[in-house]
């Protein structure tokens, strides 16, 4: 008596449908891959853009912290306050003006670093964000421009807010205001307006005001 033997292999039919769902499978995971590719790179700007911003307001929110600390700064004194400054190529401008004392890493001196650097920020149409210093103990600190550094190219303007005590309200102003017998008028806060193609960004810098260093013993 005979007996059969029972297939476990797979038909050719079988086989042909698994090959064509793999195909399928195959075919859809790269059409996701290469739609996620897209869209990724279609953000690059965006993101890079974002990412700029983020570290332009981010160095100077430090840097304007570091100004209010003592030693550069005394309670109740005026760290960061206007002040006019004659640029290299340009006219008298009044300027948002800070002093580092161990100057700042972007700075580049034609010779050994100086302590007690002088700063001021500027906006200017073609060249951006631009960060004007010396220190005080150049000889020439009194007759010689500021050197510049660019910190930005993106940065449009900058804008100042003035807050009103009485009326309890902000006011945005283009440039730094003046009071009524004419002393310039240290803002509360700054802001930085940036713009790369149709991308624009505004973020807002709150000045510190100085505080008590901690004793040494």
């Amino acid at each position: 008596m005979g007996f059969g033997v029972a297939s476990s292999g797979f038909t050719l039919l079988e086989i042909l449908l698994a090959l064509a769902l793999t195909a399928l499978v195959l075919v859809s995971l790269n059409v996701f891959v290469f739609s996620m590719g897209e869209l990724w790179g279609r953000n690059t700007d965006v993101r890079l853009f974002d990412r700029h911003v983020r570290a332009v307001t981010r160095y100077l929110d430090q840097e304007l912290h570091t100004a209010a600390l003592p030693p550069a700064a005394s309670a109740g004194s005026t760290p960061i306050a206007p002040q006019e400054i004659k640029p290299l190529n340009g006219a008298t401008d009044n300027l948002l003006t800070f002093v580092l004392p161990a100057g700042s890493r972007l700075l580049v001196w034609p010779d050994r670093p100086l302590p007690e650097v002088v700063c001021s920020l500027q906006a200017r149409d073609r060249d951006g964000l631009v960060l004007l210093w010396h220190s005080r103990l150049e000889m020439k600190f009194n007759d010689d421009p500021p050197r510049e550094t660019v910190l930005t190219p993106l940065v449009t303007a900058l804008a100042y807010d003035y807050y009103d005590s009485d009326f309890k309200t902000w006011k945005t102003e283009p440039v730094i205001r003046k009071d009524t017998s004419g002393q310039l008028q240290t803002p509360q806060r700054l802001r930085l307006k940036f713009a790369y193609g149709k991308l624009k960004r505004e973020t807002v810098i709150t000045l510190p005001t100085p505080t008590e260093g901690l004793p040494n013993f």
